[in-house]
């Protein structure tokens, strides 16, 4: 069963992207380098509530 998550900067602490994942299978917080229009760069995002 895949779950929607949001991922938020780790700059500006500012959710920008919404994903799903599987819980079951990933147990840990996903991590991507995404574009921040706010920052204006790529920046880590982490996964969030």
């Amino acid at each position: 069963m895949r779950e929607i998550i949001h991922l938020s900067c780790t700059n500006c602490k500012r959710k920008n992207y919404t994903t799903t994942k599987n819980k079951k299978k990933h147990t840990e917080k996903l991590e991507i380098k995404k574009y921040c229009s706010f920052c204006k760069t790529h920046v880590l995002h982490k996964e969030s509530k």
